[in-house]
């Protein structure tokens, strides 16, 4: 392990991150909230002025692997939400700090889940930080970074590994760093779209952009109790519907239709089996609400909308789903671990891996009947490696180990098994609501102190794919021969 090139990315990561906080100052300062804007400025001094000796060290070795890049992530998420922390606490919003560290967590995670009871009678900056950590967590802090400090391809594309969803990361130009501007414009200009929609069907500019944070993040976090729910309008949920949906696609998609390149964008296969997901969820779960609402409109409307909002795993809600027949919500949990596409800000398993996953199975199954006939799983109208399905495989034991145990762990709260289930499941898919006494009308201040820290790792672990924390648990991840192995080729 290369631990002061560790050192130095992550310092010189937080010294750029810190200037994150002069976004919700600015905010305070304009609706005359002076001492929650002094909060957002002390807490971004203070890890700037706290990162600046890493910043001005230089490593002896410049040497950096998957290791060293996986544990940057990890790390960076780890502190940054740490201190994403402090202005909730610091301010009295949120009295407890493990409390503050999982509001903070769940944002910067784009999970979503709260434990505050009246979210409206937040100030305004402490509410539009809340759903900016949505915004920055989305694209992710490091992606951010790369876009803007100069780092050599190597190393950032070990840290791109680590922190983009989905089963393999790549570049879309020669440059990392090129690659890693694209997104951050991609991102920034579908936020604006976003945005101006929302203006047009009512919204002041304040909940537009924090409802459009918490779409394109995929997290959640409104300035409603109610949710989106609250505004009652058929527009609002249909554009905040389609908007969740656009940012749960793969971002590479979106770099194709600039470049062009229709055909490779119309014979993608993770994408129509995300639509296809979609459609046949809104349809059936409609059908089985009708009864409620009458109206196959207004049916079709909400199912939209949450399945648009639980695939992607945004979390908004217009109604309380809790409260629909069995089909509906069991529906709904299945979607709870589908996720989004790889490559977009949305959480779950990813579309890609379950697609994977099945139909590895059938060709586990076929190789079983005919031992000698050649077999491999084709993606993309491309036979995919075997490495590659094995690590998918792989990734899914981790996945199912990690939250065995936390269920078990979890389990000893005390709650039902219908909440402490749609709890993990929300957290570690990067959700947001659950069912039962975690619902949409429900919150997570209930959980017991250890509870909540479980859950907070578990939305980490969910966020950077499991392995960059779980790595930080391993003995050998900190020691190894690597460095002499560099030291001889150099």
């Amino acid at each position: 392990m290369n631990k002061g090139i560790v050192f130095h990315y992550l310092s010189k990561a937080l010294l750029l991150s810190s200037a994150l906080f002069l976004v919700p100052a600015l905010v305070s300062l304009y609706y005359r909230e002076y001492f929650f804007m002094l909060i957002f400025l002390g807490v971004g001094g203070g890890m700037a002025l706290a990162s600046l000796p890493g910043v001005f060290y230089r490593p002896r070795h410049k040497y950096m692997f998957a290791r060293e890049g996986m544990v940057i992530a990890a790390l960076m998420w780890i502190i940054f939400s740490a201190v994403g922390a402090l202005p909730f606490y610091c301010s009295g919003s949120i009295p407890h700090y493990i409390d503050a560290l999982f509001e903070s967590v769940s944002g910067f995670t784009t999970t979503g889940s709260s434990i505050l009871t009246d979210i409206e009678a937040l100030p305004r900056g402490i509410l539009f930080w809340r759903s900016f950590t949505h915004w920055v967590g989305g694209m992710g802090v490091l992606v951010f970074v790369m876009a803007i400090l100069p780092m050599s391809d190597g190393h950032t594309m070990h840290i791109l590994r680590a922190e983009m969803p989905g089963p393999t990361a790549g570049k879309l130009v020669s440059r990392m760093s090129d690659t890693a501007k694209i997104l951050y414009g991609m991102y920034f200009v579908m936020t604006l779209v976003m945005i101006g929609l929302l203006l047009l069907g009512g919204m002041d500019l304040f909940d537009a952009s924090v409802h459009a944070f918490g779409a394109a993040g995929t997290g959640g976090f409104s300035s409603r109790n109610a949710s989106v729910g609250a505004y009652n309008s058929a527009y609002i949920d249909v554009v905040t519907g389609i908007g969740m949906l656009a940012f749960g696609i793969n971002f590479n998609l979106y770099y194709f239709l600039l470049m062009r390149r229709f055909r490779d964008v119309a014979k993608s296969e993770e994408l129509w089996a995300y639509l296809g997901i979609v459609a046949f969820s809104t349809v059936t779960i409609a059908a089985n609400i009708r009864h409620l609402y009458g109206a196959v409109g207004t049916s079709l409307r909400h199912a939209f909308f949450q399945v648009s909002s639980i695939i992607t795993t945004t979390g908004y809600a217009t109604v309380d789903f809790d409260q629909w027949p069995g089909y509906a919500k069991t529906v709904l949990v299945l979607l709870m671990f589908v996720g989004g596409c790889a490559g977009s800000t949305g959480g779950g398993l990813k579309v890609t891996r379950v697609v994977t996953l099945v139909k590895a199975a059938f060709m586990d199954m076929r190789k079983m009947i005919h031992p000698n006939a050649v077999v491999n799983v084709r993606m993309e109208g491309r036979a995919m490696p075997e490495k590659q399905v094995r690590g998918v495989q792989a990734y899914f034991s981790v996945y199912m180990l990690l939250y065995a145990v936390s269920w078990l762990l979890l389990s000893l709260n005390g709650f039902d098994l219908l909440s402490t289930f749609t709890a993990l499941s929300a957290c570690i898919n990067n959700i947001g609501p659950g069912l039962g006494m975690v619902g949409p009308t429900g919150n997570f201040s209930a959980f017991a102190p250890w509870a909540k820290l479980l859950l907070s790792f578990d939305m980490l672990a969910g966020r950077l794919e499991i392995f960059p924390m779980l790595l930080l648990f391993v003995p050998s991840t900190w020691r190894g021969n690597r460095l002499r192995r560099w030291e001889r080729r150099n």
